[in-house]
């Protein structure tokens, strides 16, 4: 029945485009007003139409039945597919930061002056049957390819998923937050010391309504602000690593607004490292313009019968108090990392060995001029900047301080120390200040003024000159 009231349809159809043709015709409409040639055309495309239904309706053949189908969406997070029933969903992220660095001293060197894509990164990410997410990004900054996230995850329940594969480390409470909703260009001294991305399993979740978070896993193990394709995506040291972290937000809920946005915790590392001087397993450190400042002694082999380098053997511990506070547009976030570790090095005379503690610890502030809603993760502007000069934009002043500490120890021992106090600092202090530009949700520019002082690392007990630098940002985000 569908299909004859479908073919009287058409068929009414092409009486009255005759009837508008013959009416045209009649009235002399001129060849600019309406093209006759083309209206024939369609005419016939529709007598052709009717004559196809009109032999499916004698042979009893049906039209195809539309069935429920499933959405496509776009937006600020992306690009997304989710079948009828909600139960699948595919997403097609990105992000782009584009950076720029000048330095204000003799330092760095020349080639430090640099733009460089800091982050080129496309992400497949989506759920299957409700139940089970995955995620895969890859990274093509720098000239080359590394997979930066690989997992899968299923959800057991509200309060326990298990997830395996390469994925963030939760530790460190600033590497937490997403490379798209950081307030810094760089991160910062504590995020150094303490894991990024590793291969494990991991079993974490929410509970009390979302105000208590944990998490309990066990990794490959990488060095310290380290990821594990710096190695290959491998094992490298023969031990596992052991992390566990308690996050809470006492006030999630309450009605007392002022409070809901305060949280805190503490999260730790172990691993047992039955350690070599062929595989350190110890990490250079940064300033936040990316400029090295301080390594261990390396591998001497090549004026020495032995391999000198200082290494990893024994135990490893990270421990790590973290906070924050965000009310309206102001927000607080503050971490303190300690990373005890056994060290190991051969000199010509016998190996020496110690338990060095090393520390840092940040403080950093936001502030919203536009006045929008600060938070830990994600942002929703207030408005967006459009080009006429109508409105531009959400606007963010910040401002971190922060400092890093060797342990004394490391630099005892004269030549057969773990690291060369002529040469390497044992402090670092640093004050960045900053401005946030969000045009949008998606689109972000950023300026940041470094500055870093040093104790010791230069000849005679002198310490070395202080680091000055500009970093940009322009950052798109989906």
């Amino acid at each position: 029945m569908h299909l004859a009231r479908t073919v009287r349809t058409i068929v009414r159809t092409r009486t009255v485009s005759h009837a508008l043709f013959v009416s045209l015709s009649v009235a002399g409409l001129s060849a600019s007003q309406v093209d006759a040639s083309q209206l024939e055309h369609r005419i016939e495309d529709q007598e052709a139409r009717i004559r196809s239904l009109e032999r499916r309706f004698e042979s009893g053949a049906q039209p195809a039945q539309s069935t429920s189908a499933g959405r496509a969406a776009t937006g600020g997070k992306g690009f997304s597919i989710t079948s009828a029933d909600g139960g699948h969903q595919l997403k097609l992220r990105g992000l782009l930061h584009f950076d720029g660095r000048h330095h204000l001293d003799d330092v760095a060197p020349d080639t430090a002056d640099t733009w460089l894509l800091r982050r080129v990164r496309p992400t497949i990410e989506g759920v299957l049957y409700d139940t089970f997410d995955f995620r895969l990004t890859p990274d093509f900054a720098g000239g080359r390819a590394i997979i930066l996230d690989a997992y899968g995850a299923v959800r057991l329940r509200p309060w326990a998923t298990l997830t395996v594969g390469k994925f963030k480390v939760p530790v460190g409470l600033e590497r937490l937050v997403s490379a798209d909703d950081m307030r810094f260009i760089e991160r910062g001294f504590p995020t150094s010391l303490v894991p990024n991305r590793d291969l494990g399993l991991q079993l974490a979740g929410e509970a009390l309504g979302q105000r208590l978070q944990y998490s309990l896993g066990v990794y490959n193990g990488v060095v310290d602000g380290s990821s594990s394709d710096a190695q290959g995506d491998t094992e490298i040291d023969g031990a596992r690593d052991y992390a566990a972290r308690l996050f809470v937000q006492p006030f999630r809920t309450s009605e007392r607004f002022a409070l809901r946005g305060l949280g805190f915790g503490v999260a730790a590392t172990y691993s047992d490292v039955d350690g070599a001087p062929q595989t350190p397993s110890l990490s250079s450190l940064r300033n936040p313009d990316q400029q090295t400042f301080f390594r261990w002694r390396g591998d001497d082999s090549a004026t020495s019968a032995i391999n000198e380098a200082t290494f990893l053997n024994g135990r490893r511990v990270r421990l790590t108090p973290q906070a924050y506070y965000y009310a309206g547009p102001f927000g607080v976030l503050g971490e303190y990392v300690s990373v005890r570790q056994e060290v190991s090095r051969a000199t010509a005379n016998g190996i020496r060995n110690a338990d060095l503690e090393n520390t840092a610890w940040q403080v950093q502030l936001s502030y919203f001029l536009t006045g929008e809603q600060a938070q830990f993760k994600g942002f929703t502007p207030g408005s967006t900047f459009r080009p006429n000069g109508e409105s531009w934009g959400a606007f963010e002043l910040v401002a971190r301080y922060q400092e890093l500490e060797i342990d004394a120890q490391a630099f005892a021992g004269g030549a057969a120390s773990f690291a060369d106090p002529a040469t390497q600092p044992r402090k670092a202090a640093a004050y960045t200040v900053g401005l946030n530009w969000r045009l949008n949700e998606n689109v972000k520019w950023q300026i940041n003024y470094e500055h870093v002082s040093y104790r010791g690392g230069a000849a005679d007990g002198a310490d070395r000159d202080d680091s000055k630098a500009i970093l940009t940002r322009f950052a798109i985000g989906f």
